[in-house]
This record gives structure tokens, C-alpha cells and sequence, in this order.
């Protein structure tokens, strides 16, 4: 179920990048040829690259793409790569997931509670709605860990 769930959540992602192109290259096409722009336009670019971003990390760690010290990694064992992969994501992944979640929670709360929009005149309502991406993309990030420390320890013991 998490596997299929963050496999969808990374084809959201990329369709959301390859939306984001898309409207960076007709933002900028307006802005320098035609000499026009919207401040909406450019929140909403901003807004998308927060989807990737925050969407983006948990696929990442699904797929084993994230970044890492490979020069040192690659020479590794299969039993110390996954003793290292299960202890990095519950000593480093986990804590600082429970500590994004539990601070982004009241984050979103206030933005929610004031109704939070853009300060620039013609920008984007309704702030609070990518906020809430924070706590929920680290949500997804912790399930995603749990379980591969769990596979990773799993491998460990039997290698």
C-alpha cells in the first residue's frame, strides 16, 4: 500500500515538474518579449516547486536515489550498506521528520487560522494550502523510512 502510494506520489511530482516548466518557459517568454508579467504566475511557479521538492524526498528514498557519500559507500559491503541504511533513517531521517512534522503542524495551523495569503497585490490566496504540504510530505518521508529501516535491518541479519 505505501509502496503504491509513493510510486503515485512520484508521477505526481513529475507531472507537476513537467507542468512547471511549461509555465516558467511561457512566464518568461511574456515577461522579456512581450514585457508582461503576473506576480500570481510567479507564486504559483514557487508553489509548484514546493510540490516537487516535498513530494520529491520520499520517492527519492523509495527508490534508493537520494543523495549519499558514494565515494566512501560504494566500497562497501551489502550487510554494512544496510546497516547503514536502516541506522541513517532512524537516527538521522526520523528524528528530523518527527521534528519538521510536529513544528510544520502548528506552522500550518496559524497560516489556516489567519486565512494566510500572499502579501503582494495580485499574488495567490490561500497560503495555508501549500504549507500543509510540509507536515504531509514528511509524513509520507517517516512511513517511507520506517520501512526501510525495517527492510535494511531485515537484510542485515540475514547476510
Amino acid at each position: 500500500m505505501l509502496d503504491k502510494t509513493i510510486k503515485y506520489l512520484g508521477y505526481f511530482t513529475a507531472f507537476i515538474l513537467a507542468l512547471l516548466v511549461v509555465l516558467v518557459v511561457y512566464d518568461a517568454t511574456v515577461r522579456y518579449i512581450f514585457s508582461n508579467g503576473s506576480i500570481a504566475l510567479q507564486e504559483l511557479e514557487w508553489h509548484l516547486f514546493d510540490v516537487v521538492i516535498l513530494f520529491g524526498i520520499a520517492y527519492a528514498l523509495k527508490e534508493n536515489a537520494h543523495v549519499r557519500v558514494d565515494i566512501f559507500y560504494a566500497s562497501f559491503s551489502e550487510k554494512t550498506k544496510a546497516l547503514i541504511n536502516a541506522l541513517s533513517a532512524l537516527f538521522f531521517i526520523l528524528p528530523f521528520s518527527f521534528l519538521i512534522i510536529y513544528i510544520g503542524i502548528d506552522f500550518v495551523s496559524m497560516s489556516f487560522l489567519q486565512n494566510e495569503g500572499s502579501s503582494n497585490p495580485g499574488g495567490l490566496e490561500y497560503r495555508f494550502l501549500v504549507k500543509s504540504l510540509l507536515p504531509l510530505s514528511f509524513i509520507f518521508l517517516s512511513l517511507q523510512a520506517i520501512k526501510d529501516a525495517k527492510e535494511n535491518f531485515t537484510l542485515w541479519r540475514s547476510l
